[in-house]
């Protein structure tokens, strides 16, 4: 286990060096950066978070693809993080190695399930980290902890030799504290050529989403709002209620009116009912690639976890048709919207990271919450990047922006040239937050 002096963000440390010539001038030469624990690597057991799984599992006989590609890009691996277990949570809160420790803001949650690989790119231990993102998590300890995290269109980056939590919906993400690195990597994992930045043909923002934050939204909107005029000009700004486009555009939504919707005050309705037909995926998918071993082994879970897992190995086998066929239209909606080179910005999360120890109601309502967002890349399979915006009352803050399935570079082409005029605008509001 690391030390104090690791933020508590690593289960282990050790170095494998590039698998290429130190002479050789590649893409991340002199770079180094830390895997999560749900990764195969040669010789290493693979934990996903919990000590039961590793201790009825062997080690790893490859390493996973992914891993292999930024080493082979002349990065430097110093180790492997702490996540949540078996990836199943948002918090970032581990009974059995710790809760890595949020730089930001110590009294709050890191953010999960990659939890330790954000930690270690916040705590500058490392330039870049390896996550996954299912349903969030690369995305919200991105937020959490005030750095960049990308999660790409699903399917583009090799998901062999990492554990599966759900297939339709699982991709392998990453952090980074500045626009360039993440650019970097995302060349690497995703096999870009380097290209000139394109112009977006316009940035919508969903208007009906920012309501959902716990602060003012227009601390978020308006930096993203000045910066996209001060760099492309304000006609390229549009406004839409996204849960309104998704009611009428994604039809098979409606087999999901029924589901309990909590804390109406609280949700889009359409994009609540979103929501439910990914946590039904979810879980029959987590059911059936680890059902089995749940039920045989019975592994100590932490709370919260718990509950959701044998939620899900309990669950009967539902009519999943209607989930995939929720994709398959939101997607093709989404793409109506967009086109090839727009943008759609929603928050990244509902509010300012939870505080540790946050009663579990809360915690059950935040989350709710938080999935009416984060469900939109999850079931249109889009690529989505997180981008910090300073803090509000010294807690980080961010903004999310997505775009169509396999516009990768161009989303990461954009991150980079908004990056610097972003960080102007937040100097200046924040400056007259005081």
């Amino acid at each position: 286990m690391a030390g104090e002096s690791d933020y508590g963000a690593f289960t282990e440390k050790f170095i494998i060096h590039p698998s290429s010539s130190p002479d050789q001038e590649l893409p991340l030469k002199g770079l180094t950066f830390a895997v999560k624990d749900i990764f195969d690597m040669e010789g290493y057991v693979t934990g996903f978070g919990n000590p039961d799984w590793a201790r009825t599992h062997s080690a790893a006989t490859t390493t996973a693809p992914a891993v292999l590609a930024v080493l082979s890009g002349g990065a430097t691996c110093m180790g492997r993080t702490v996540m949540d277990e078996m990836a199943y949570s948002i918090n970032g809160e581990n009974k059995h190695y710790g809760t890595p420790k949020n730089i930001c803001s110590p009294d709050r949650l890191p953010g999960g399930s990659s939890s330790g690989s954000a930690v270690a790119v916040a705590g500058m231990l490392v330039d870049f980290s390896l996550g996954t993102d299912t349903g969030g998590s690369v995305r919200v300890p991105a937020s959490y902890c005030g750095i960049l995290g990308f999660r790409p269109s699903h399917g583009v980056v090799s998901t062999t030799g990492v554990i599966p939590l759900a297939q339709s919906l699982d991709t392998v993400g990453w952090f980074a504290r500045d626009a360039d690195i993440l650019n970097r990597v995302g060349r690497v994992l995703l096999q870009l050529p380097e290209v000139e930045p394109v112009k977006p043909t316009h940035i919508t923002i969903a208007e009906d989403c920012f309501p959902l934050l716990s602060i003012p939204s227009h601390r978020v909107t308006s930096v993203l709002v000045k910066s996209v005029e001060k760099l492309f000009g304000g006609h390229i700004v549009k406004y839409a209620c996204l849960g309104d486009y998704v009611k009428d555009n994604v039809p098979t939504l409606k087999h999901f009116k029924g589901d309990r919707l909590e804390n109406q005050e609280y949700n889009v309705a359409p994009l609540a009912a979103l929501s439910s037909a990914y946590r039904r995926l979810e879980r029959y998918e987590f059911k059936n690639n680890h059902g089995e071993w749940v039920s045989t082994i019975k592994p100590d879970l932490g709370p919260g976890i718990s509950e959701r897992v044998w939620t899900a190995v309990r669950s009967t086998d539902e009519n999943l048709d209607v989930c995939h066929s929720v994709k398959t239209e939101l997607r093709a909606a989404l793409t109506a919207l967009l086109g090839d080179h727009g943008i759609l910005a929603i928050p990244t999360v509902p509010g300012l990271p939870p505080k540790l120890q946050t009663e579990s109601s809360t915690l059950k309502t935040f989350r709710f919450r938080a999935f009416i967002l984060l469900s939109i890349a999850g079931m249109s399979s889009f690529c989505q990047v997180s981008i910090p915006l300073g803090t509000y009352n010294n807690l980080p803050v961010s903004v999310s922006l997505l775009a169509k399935h396999g516009s990768d570079g161009f989303l990461l082409n954009l991150v980079e040239t908004l990056y610097g005029t972003l960080r102007e605008q937040i100097d200046i509001a924040q400056e007259l937050s005081y």
